[in-house]
């Protein structure tokens, strides 16, 4: 049987659920202007027994006004979510959301955080879920619990912001958001406008088609290549506003075979909250 650990398609998502032991589906949809609204959209419609989880509630620990808008929850607070969930390391885990993967990608690189390699996110979301044919339900799902995740070794690195900080010349910090947050044009979310002095910007919503769907691997791999030059993935750091969308560029790195890089998972929501940290512009 397949493992699928980066993207899965909806055929194979269709497919795969008919089988004895089907796929786990996690619906992370989240709008950052209202917290609400992800939560609702899936009680009106959602795949047929998925069940829901929160960027705040689920995905994310407590703030403490420096460590960024979605700090990570620690790695055993987690592993009791899982197990809430009905997740153990033989699950194949499908994340789905209605905002492109943005949020998908963050549950996918949050469970390779615990040491879970069977999980992926849909490719195309809901929408392609549907354009292949896929039902839709509003009744409510029941999750199976099982005990608290395992502790195993994480299968993705993790920075902090005295790392980034400390990083060696070749090292890139590989911003995600939109090229004028980036450049502190415009700042909706944060403190102050602006970015990590020496980052540089890959846009996540340039690692999709027009249908929501992801690039192929090979127009993905040439297009990380031109931004990042001859850096290893080794060599990259990803940031964002609070380490949500770098995950994006996280999968769809690891989808084009390159794998390896890291996060930071503060980003800039952490790093603007220290007045004492440098600020570039432009």
């Amino acid at each position: 049987m397949t493992t699928f650990t980066t993207l899965v398609s909806a055929a194979d998502l269709l497919a795969r659920l008919q089988e004895a032991t089907p796929p786990l589906v996690l619906d992370a949809g989240f709008d950052l202007a209202d917290p609400a609204a992800g939560e609702r959209a899936h009680a009106a419609a959602h795949l047929p027994g998925s069940l829901y989880v929160h960027l705040d509630r689920d995905l994310s620990g407590p703030k403490t006004g420096a460590n960024g808008r979605h700090p990570l929850p620690g790695r055993r607070a987690f592993a009791a979510t899982a197990g809430r969930l009905g997740i153990a390391p033989a699950t194949q885990v499908v994340a789905i959301d209605r905002q492109g993967g943005v949020y998908a990608a963050r549950l996918w690189w949050m469970l390779r955080w615990l040491g879970h390699e069977a999980v992926a996110v849909l490719d195309g979301g809901l929408r392609a879920w549907q354009a292949a044919g896929g039902p839709t339900s509003s009744a409510v799902a029941a999750p199976l619990p099982a005990p608290p995740y395992p502790e195993l070794p994480p299968l993705v690195d993790l920075v902090d912001l005295d790392q980034v900080a400390r990083r060696q010349p070749e090292v890139a910090v590989l911003d995600a958001r939109a090229g004028e947050r980036f450049r502190g044009e415009v700042e909706p979310l944060d403190r102050v406008a602006g970015h990590i002095p020496g980052a540089l910007n890959r846009p996540f919503a340039g690692n999709l088609e027009p249908d929501g769907r992801f690039k192929p691997a090979a127009a993905l791999a040439a297009e990380f290549r031109a931004v990042l030059g001859q850096r290893s993935a080794a060599e990259v750091i990803h940031s964002c506003g609070s380490g949500v969308t770098a995950c994006h560029n996280l999968l769809a790195m690891e989808h084009a075979g390159l794998a390896g890089s890291r996060l930071y998972s503060g980003s800039w929501s952490e790093w603007s909250a220290d007045p004492a940290r440098p600020i570039a512009r432009g």
